[in-house]
């Protein structure tokens, strides 16, 4: 999966192109699961729909997992559980996988071991007649100075590598450190004060990528809004059915030739 990030330094990221398959009759779209082992309401509610869905494909626009620390923690307890399940749903579905800013390191070997395609973000889809530009979303939120900054330093090189030397015990005790200072910040923040999509910059996306729709995820604000005569950002909404942030949600966005369509599995 090559780095196509560059958001955060102004300048516009490279797009990879993805067409969909002429057999694909229905494509689904979730994003911000945010599996962990204190969420198997979630698990489960995901599991059924990847048995379950109609659809052909499967694209999962980052933060599927509350934290990935690497590859080699597949093998065991819940990431183990999480893979199985992914592998399993791949012999019946196209299983695509987009990095989100939980889950940045899962790697080339766990999506061969699953059988899931990795994409770059952002991709530009192009199904039933129209391009769609596909993003997890958060490089998008240029507003937010220091998480912007601190975006580009654990997506360069030299940090993953530095990371991933570490062993995994000590990279699991470091991820709950980190998502523990994250889970204080919103919680010290209003919601007036939660960074969201700059729409100049989707804009600018959408014209490089020569789309009028730009699906995402990472703000937990699912909505479609208008950014210009034609242009679109339609928000994926986050899944909680552990009773963690809230009510019960999970909603799927589904696409086929006559187009978008929310679903609640609530």
């Amino acid at each position: 999966m090559k780095s196509a990030d560059r958001a955060s330094e102004g300048a516009l990221p490279l797009f990879e192109e993805h067409s969909a398959s002429s057999a694909w009759a229905q494509i689904d779209f979730l994003s911000d699961l945010h599996l962990a082992p204190d969420t198997p309401a979630t698990l489960a509610a995901f599991g059924r729909h990847l048995h379950d869905t109609p659809a052909q494909a499967v694209f999962l626009l980052g933060d599927i997992f509350e934290v990935w620390v690497g590859d080699d923690a597949r093998f065991d307890g819940f990431e183990a559980q999480c893979t199985a399940l992914l592998h399993l749903a791949a012999q019946r579905l196209q299983l695509f996988f987009m990095p989100g800013n939980r889950d940045f390191l899962v790697g080339s070997a766990l999506l061969a071991d699953v059988g899931m395609q990795g994409l770059s973000d952002p991709t530009v889809l192009t199904a039933f007649g129209q391009r769609i530009l596909l993003s997890h979303g958060d490089a998008l939120c240029l507003d937010d100075a220091d998480y912007q900054r601190f975006r580009a330093e654990v997506r360069g090189q030299a940090w993953q590598t530095g990371f991933l030397s570490k062993p995994l015990e000590e990279r699991r005790t470091i991820a709950r450190g980190l998502r523990t200072q994250s889970e204080d910040r919103k919680r010290g923040q209003m919601p007036g004060d939660w960074s969201d999509l700059d729409a100049a910059a989707c804009l600018d996306w959408l014209a490089h990528a020569k789309a009028d729709l730009l699906i995402h995820g990472h703000t937990h604000r699912p909505a479609t809004h208008a950014l210009a005569a034609g242009k679109e950002r339609v928000v994926l909404s986050d899944w909680d059915l552990d009773g963690q942030h809230g009510p019960a949600r999970a909603e799927v966005l589904r696409l086929s030739a006559a187009g978008l369509q929310r679903l609640s599995l609530v």
